[in-house]
């Protein structure tokens, strides 16, 4: 019996130390992109597709589709803006646990294999994204808003997971875009798709 409240205290002590350093992770996080108009220009951008997508008057489609190529481009230089500003975080602030829970220093606990380093993380996205703007690979109008819009969705899972869990993450992206992690993973590019899963497997 005298095993339990000693049990019911440590699990008090990760929770309270696990709360912690999320809120750091969430501050740290927030420091950098409040720089930016990043959500605001990705919840134009996924809008927007849907409008394209919507629209029967061709006319109106190529107006609506330049708009949407300005909104690519402006989210693209935010975003590698802010990739290269989050590249100045030293590694320990930046790196979490791949484990499917988040625990407290897990820079200091777990094997460096065993860690994702938040700021090559961001640049891979910053990289999707751009090569997506530019249409480096000749998509069709379509399947670039597809794509790029499942590129939007893995980014914002980074966010979430790095500040929170891998769980906490999947389930916002579910609640929020009706979408599951691997619904999104698979109708990314798959150049994105190689690199993100060499650095969170």
């Amino acid at each position: 019996m005298e095993l339990l409240p000693l049990l019911v205290l440590v699990f008090i002590v990760f929770a309270v130390f696990r709360a912690r350093e999320q809120a750091r992770r969430i501050a740290l996080l927030g420091s950098v992109l409040g720089q930016y108009r990043i959500e605001q220009l990705m919840e134009n951008l996924t809008e927007g597709y849907l409008r394209w997508v919507g629209e029967a008057d061709p006319d109106r489609r190529t107006q609506i589709w330049g708009t949407l190529q300005d909104t690519e481009q402006a989210l693209a230089s935010q975003f590698g803006r802010f990739a290269a500003d989050f590249a100045k975080v030293p590694a320990p602030l930046a790196q979490f646990g791949k484990l499917p829970f988040a625990i407290p220093w897990a820079q200091q606990l777990l094997p460096r294999d065993r860690l994702i380093d938040a700021r090559r993380l961001f640049e891979l996205h910053a990289r999707a994204i751009q090569t997506l703007a530019v249409n480096a690979d000749g998509l069709a109008p379509k399947d670039k808003a597809f794509t790029m819009t499942a590129e939007l969705y893995l980014m914002q899972h980074s966010c979430h997971w790095f500040c929170r869990s891998r769980p906490v993450a999947s389930a916002r992206l579910l609640a929020r875009h009706h979408s599951s992690y691997e619904q999104v993973l698979a109708a990314v590019s798959p150049s994105t798709r190689r690199a993100y899963e060499a650095l969170v497997r």
